[in-house]
């Protein structure tokens, strides 16, 4: 399957820029011509709309960066008459109960990772394929591209929901308390927690690994004990959950580069005006860019001070990981869009 759409994101964002402020300059001025018309009566306003939108991570987390600027671009495009209140932390639950909210109305949006998103849209499992993504640039090549408009189609429809953007949770790495990795050979034997997702548990187990999932919570406990190796995740969870503190060796592997998705409840978006529909629209895009650049800055800063701390990183055979990743690609093509689309993605 070879995905082919034309795009205008730029274009489109470029006159939004321009006709929204004039949208709200209308729709005050009709309300003042009203107040004129009843004099005897002081003048009123519209009814502020209060959207909620949620993410599961801590305030200093790039989704939250992410969903602040949404707040500042809407509230300022709307003239004020639409307010954004962010809750945290999975104060609203969490990120699977946060999608299923949008699907329903309950919630008006959310960021939420492709791992979580995989029981609604396994599709996107796709972009869960270990070494598929070379780097950062192109991972969003491909995400911005046919590809990833293709899966933000059909979690539109899925989830009843309208789909913002992607950004990313972070590159992620292999790491232990043993040894240094440098090849899938020195991964045999190590007892090592990888996010959920069976695609990603095939993987460590066909690079030799003992992969198992866990609880984030009970994580560090299970690295103190000694009841796993290491794990693997981002530079910045790394750090912020100071797993530094029982571990030593980083394996630069980048075996995935985690996409996240921002939706928006297609329930709440028809009750809005189109003037403000497009405010959304124009938000979520400045939210996901605004995510994307906070996360690579985080990650920047993470290594920096992950290096201060002690840990050890090592360059790893990068080749012989991808060659042990194609029977991955192999076993799940069939419901992911077949192999022809998973070269595609490689080649872009």
């Amino acid at each position: 399957m070879i995905l082919k759409l034309k795009t205008s994101t730029q274009n489109f964002f470029s006159f939004t820029h321009l006709i929204l402020p004039v949208s709200c300059l209308l729709i005050l001025s009709s309300c003042g011509q009203k107040a004129d018309k009843t004099s005897s009566s002081p003048p009123t306003s519209p009814q502020k709309i209060i959207l909620k939108v949620a993410q599961n991570s801590n305030v200093n987390h790039p989704y939250q960066k992410g969903l602040e600027k949404f707040k500042e671009v809407l509230e300022k495009e709307s003239c004020g008459q639409i307010e954004v209140q962010i809750f945290p932390n999975g104060q609203l639950g969490n990120e699977e109960q946060e999608a299923v909210g949008v699907k329903f109305g309950i919630l008006d949006a959310t960021i939420v990772s492709s791992g979580n998103l995989a029981p609604f849209v396994p599709e996107i499992d796709l972009f869960n394929l270990p070494f598929i993504f070379r780097d950062l640039d192109h991972f969003y090549r491909v995400l911005d591209g046919p590809v990833g408009q293709w899966m933000g189609r059909i979690i539109e429809k899925r989830l009843d929901c309208i789909f913002l953007g992607y950004c990313s949770f972070g590159i992620r790495n292999t790491w232990n308390s043993k040894k240094p990795v440098h090849t899938p050979d020195d991964l045999k034997g190590l007892k090592i927690r990888v996010m959920s997702s069976p695609i990603l548990l095939s993987a460590f187990d066909t690079l030799g690994a003992q992969a198992t999932t866990m609880s984030w919570n009970e994580l560090y406990s299970a690295l103190q004990q000694g009841v796993l190796d290491g794990a693997e995740c981002s530079m910045s969870d790394l750090y912020l959950e100071k797993f530094y503190e029982v571990t030593k060796y980083v394996s630069l592997t980048q075996h995935l580069i985690g996409a996240a998705v921002m939706i928006f409840s297609q329930k709440r978006y028809e009750t809005l005006p189109p003037p403000w529909q497009t405010a959304v629209l124009k938000a979520g895009h400045e939210a996901v860019l605004t995510a994307r650049q906070a996360e690579e800055e985080m990650s920047n800063q993470a290594f920096q001070e992950l290096k201060k701390r002690g840990l050890q990183f090592f360059e790893v055979d990068t080749q012989q990981f991808r060659a042990k990743a194609v029977s991955i690609y192999k076993k799940y093509a069939p419901k992911l869009g077949g192999m022809e689309l998973i070269n595609q993605i490689i080649d872009q």
